[in-house]
């Protein structure tokens, strides 16, 4: 365990991220321009250089920094780079975003960035007072972000219902922290974790401060029965903003997820990769029951959804409950398959947020509607979506096929055969529902035929985001092992 001064080595990607935005800062002081060009290009430098800086701080063995407060492993690594990814596409996204237009743009790039720094927290964080703090430097500027477009009516409603949940799920987390320190006496995960591992602490008490911290981390990755702010306010934030919470926080979400009930609810039988939980509740059967019902309830509302928008809010929530899958069993495998779903779900997830984005710009609307004959006036954003809404339901060649397989596999192996079953009559479901904006882009007549321009960079962007759902469905060994190296390190 590593002393302030020592760990500031290890630091160098969070102090990246915060000089840009005082860079920002001082330069929208500075110009007086509020939509400066620059704002978007600085934030790109910026969030480039903190994954270069993950990328290259000392390897080794997983460490313990800030005094036991926040570990260094591959495990927050991997979560470092992947919310990054996440936000450099975003960026680009918001450079092209007709909701952008007119308004100042600095403030847009500053709330992510604040974001994105407590993501990076959130993921390392070993200490639920760091990891309080993280979760509410994610949340805090999230709400900024939904809220973002003022003067529209959506969006201040997403901003609200965002507060009021956030604050909910934010209470009845630290209230279950509380609880748990008064039971153990400490506020390190790995302490707690040994504390409850000798079995001298009472049950209940215990029971109901680990339900209080699932509802918070449930509030993050939008698992039913904490999930309704999640269509709203992917409906009303600006796609950008919705792009970036359907991947960055939910990511950050599942790795804290993962990293605290690891730690605290599990310990490794001697010579097996097992994982047995340490209370006398069956969590295995209470986290897959939580997953059948997510994923179920995602699909079955997402049917009936005519904006596009909205119909990706509850396919998220269906995701969450097919990563959930991966979690069960709290198996180095199967944290592996959530971590490999995840690089897959942040391609074609933010591809087509891309895609509708573009398509809003053209006919300044998001309802499968507007995407009647996308195949005859804009044939590449059609098939590019087309990839996309395929991947997303699990169908090989692509990746998402790959990803599901490996969820799939896991619970297989652990023999949790109706969960299996239920998730790929989910997975039908969703083929249903996204074979709808399929067949509004090709088949449906449109109610123009004028061509849709697609400028140069959304043209290269899209590219980038098709070709990794194709590569990995075919190609995925080097994704899948950097995945499984990242669960290896692990630190606690």
């Amino acid at each position: 365990m590593l002393d302030n001064l020592a760990s500031v080595g290890y630091f160098l990607p969070e102090f990246a991220l915060t000089a840009t935005i005082l860079v920002l800062i001082v330069v929208r002081v500075a110009t007086k321009d509020p939509q400066s060009v620059a704002f978007p290009f600085l934030s790109l430098v910026g969030i480039g250089l903190s994954i270069l800086l993950a990328s290259i701080v000392p390897a080794g063995e997983a460490k313990g920094t800030f005094e036991g407060m926040v570990a260094y492993d591959a495990f927050a690594v991997f979560f470092k780079v992947l919310t990054a990814l996440a936000a450099v596409i975003v960026v680009f996204m918001s450079m092209d975003s007709r909701e952008m237009e007119g308004r100042p743009q600095v403030e847009f790039y500053v709330f992510m960035l604040a974001s994105l720094i407590g993501m990076f927290l959130l993921s390392a964080s070993t200490d639920i007072v760091m990891l309080y703090l993280s979760f509410e430097l994610v949340s805090i500027p999230s709400y900024l972000l939904a809220g973002y477009v003022k003067g529209k009516v959506q969006s201040t409603e997403a901003a609200m219902k965002y507060v009021v949940y956030g604050a909910t799920a934010s209470g009845s987390m630290i209230y279950g922290f509380s609880m748990l320190f008064g039971l153990t006496g400490s506020t390190q995960i790995g302490e707690i974790g040994k504390a409850l591992a000798t079995g001298n602490l009472p049950v209940v008490p215990l029971v109901l401060a680990c339900v209080l911290v699932a509802a918070g981390f449930g509030y993050k990755i939008a698992a039913v029965p904490f999930h309704m702010w999640s269509p709203d306010v992917y409906e009303g934030a600006p796609t950008p903003a919705t792009a970036f919470f359907s991947v960055a926080p939910k990511a950050a979400g599942f790795a804290v997820l993962i990293r605290f009930f690891y730690t605290v609810f599990a310990v490794s039988e001697p010579g097996s990769s097992v994982w047995r939980l340490s209370t006398e509740v069956d969590w295995t059967l209470l986290f897959a029951v939580l997953s059948a019902i997510t994923m179920t309830v995602g699909n079955l509302v997402a049917i009936k959804q005519d904006n596009v928008k909205r119909l990706l809010a509850y396919s998220s929530i269906a995701h969450a409950g097919y990563m959930l899958m991966g979690f069960v069993l709290l198996t180095p495998a199967g944290i592996q398959a959530v971590l490999f779903y995840f690089v897959v779900y942040l391609f074609m997830n933010l591809g087509a947020f891309y895609v509708v984005l573009v398509v809003g710009n053209s006919c300044n609307g998001e309802d499968i509607s507007d995407f009647r004959g996308l195949g005859t006036r804009a044939p590449f954003m059609a098939v590019s979506m087309a990839v996309f809404l395929f991947a997303l339901t699990g169908i090989p060649p692509f990746s998402g096929f790959i990803g599901k397989l490996y969820l799939f596999a896991e619970v297989i192996n652990r023999q949790i055969y109706w969960l299996v079953i239920i998730a790929a009559l989910n997975s039908a479901v969703g083929l249903y529902y996204y074979a709808r904006i399929v067949k509004s882009m090709f088949f449906d007549v449109p109610e123009s035929t004028e061509a849709i321009a697609v400028p140069a960079i959304p043209r290269a962007l899209l590219v980038l985001l098709v070709a990794p759902t194709l590569i990995l469905g075919v190609y995925w060994e080097p994704v899948a092992r950097i995945a499984s190296n990242s669960i290896r390190m692990l630190a606690f």
